[in-house]
């Protein structure tokens, strides 16, 4: 496949709807390293290596080095937002970064205007902005959408687009008939139906135009048929959905190290205290229920409990965001996991969590744009499931169910990265490296 795969020629432009504390964050962190006023922490485009070959080989590059990734000093940044603030602004308000730190970038970050936002309150009741298109139609708003894309390509002579949601979390709505298909979601747009999110607004556009998306929430948006039917049609990569950031990032370490030593758990207990923009809109019981049902997915299908029942059928799993201004952008989290081993003896584990969120969010933004923009130069179309390691609810082919165990996303991804370039996969199954030290005997 190594042949197929186009050189990241030009520039990429990188086009983010929210450009509050995540988007802020990730911009100012690849200035920042672009000056050499930091490292790409947490960024496995930047500081990961690939084992290639047999581990005898001592072939482990960096996988920037592998396979043809845009180069940071070739990325162009854009956005939506429904706040009018440059970049520099909304990431002082954001106050994830100290002062010094985003003085030294201001420059870079002042550059970066968002465009006005496509915005439906009754999505996320808990915001309100005045930088929003006003068209007659949803499909008026798509029109404006692509316009804005199309302007930004040609303003700064970018080769590529991606496109990356990191906006807020929309109001839990399930799939209806103006999803099924293409036909029924254009004619929905026309008639402005209210079951078309912004977000599906934005995947939309990208999609037509060949731009391929990535959702960084957990609304319903490009996992609708119309918009996976569209991506085929299109060529286009999609990915999401959910960026897999605190709790759930040890979520997915923790329990998948459990049920491979057959312990057992009758109860994991989830709290979360935040106090960001995106906490804020959580305190709305509409908008926590889709993040409710992203986070509550990953452990039932982690331990699969029709498969294990004398392990993990009882298990009561409590999930809560609580809205606490103080702490701003640090959230907190902390799990109680009533655990149990030989003979039924029952064991705790207790996990305290200060995390960063959008620290943590980040290179996770910086390397779907990558790999996204990897995958459309490589003809790979419609949804990523490689990219599963990057999120809460991993989007998979219908009826396929996700895999949420971190170890195994990272196998399936650098698998991908194998195949792509053309190199042996990888099982670890590691008895030819045996067979072979008893024929030489």
């Amino acid at each position: 496949m190594k042949n197929n795969v186009e050189q990241a020629k030009g520039k990429l432009g990188v086009l983010m709807p929210g450009m509050g504390a995540v988007a802020t964050t990730m911009v100012a962190g690849v200035a920042a390293v672009k000056k050499g006023l930091a490292q790409p922490i947490g960024s496995l485009t930047q500081m990961g290596s690939i084992r290639l070959g047999k581990r005898t080989e001592n072939r482990q590059p960096k996988i920037k080095e592998f396979v043809p990734l845009a180069a940071l000093e070739d990325i162009v940044f854009g956005g939506w937002d429904v706040y009018s603030d440059n970049m520099y602004e909304a990431a002082v308000k954001a106050k994830v970064l100290e002062i010094g730190m985003l003085q030294q970038i201001k420059e870079e970050l002042e550059a970066i205007k968002p465009m006005k936002a496509v915005f439906d309150k009754s999505y996320i009741t808990n915001l309100d902005g005045q930088n929003i298109k006003h068209a007659a139609t949803k499909w008026d708003l798509v029109k404006a959408v692509m316009d804005d894309i199309e302007n930004f390509r040609d303003a700064n002579d970018c080769a590529r687009v991606v496109m990356v949601w990191c906006g807020s979390t929309e109001k839990y709505i399930e799939t209806s008939e103006v999803h099924e298909t293409i036909e029924a979601f254009e004619q929905g747009l026309r008639n402005s139906d209210p079951a078309i999110s912004p977000s599906m607004i934005y995947a939309y556009a990208a999609l037509k135009l060949g731009v391929p998306f990535a959702n960084g929430a957990p609304n319903l948006t490009c996992d609708i048929p119309a918009l996976i039917e569209l991506a085929k049609e299109t060529g286009t990569p999609i990915s999401g959905k959910d960026f897999k950031t605190g709790q759930t990032l040890m979520k997915t370490i923790l329990a998948p190290g459990l049920q491979a030593r057959a312990l057992g758990i009758r109860g994991w207990f989830s709290t979360n205290i935040l106090g960001n923009r995106d906490g804020y809109v959580l305190d709305h019981p509409d908008n926590f229920k889709t993040k409710e049902v992203s986070k509550l997915s990953v452990l039932e299908d982690i331990l699969q409990p029709d498969i294990n029942p004398e392990l993990y059928s009882e298990l009561y799993h409590k999930v809560r965001i609580n809205y606490y201004p103080p702490h701003g952008d640090n959230k907190e989290s902390w799990d109680n996991i009533d655990i149990f081993g030989w003979m039924g003896y029952s064991m705790q584990i207790k996990i305290n969590f200060l995390c960063r969120d959008s620290i943590l969010a980040a290179p996770i933004v910086l390397d779907l744009a990558l790999f996204m923009d990897l995958a459309k130069r490589a003809n790979m179309s419609g949804i990523q499931e490689w990219l599963s390691f990057y999120f809460k609810s991993p989007q998979t082919a219908p009826g396929l169910r996700p895999e949420h165990d971190i170890f195994k996303q990272l196998i399936k991804l650098q698998n991908t990265l194998r195949h792509i370039m053309g190199e042996d996969l990888i099982t670890h199954l590691g008895l030819d490296y045996y067979q072979e030290l008893i024929e030489t005997l």
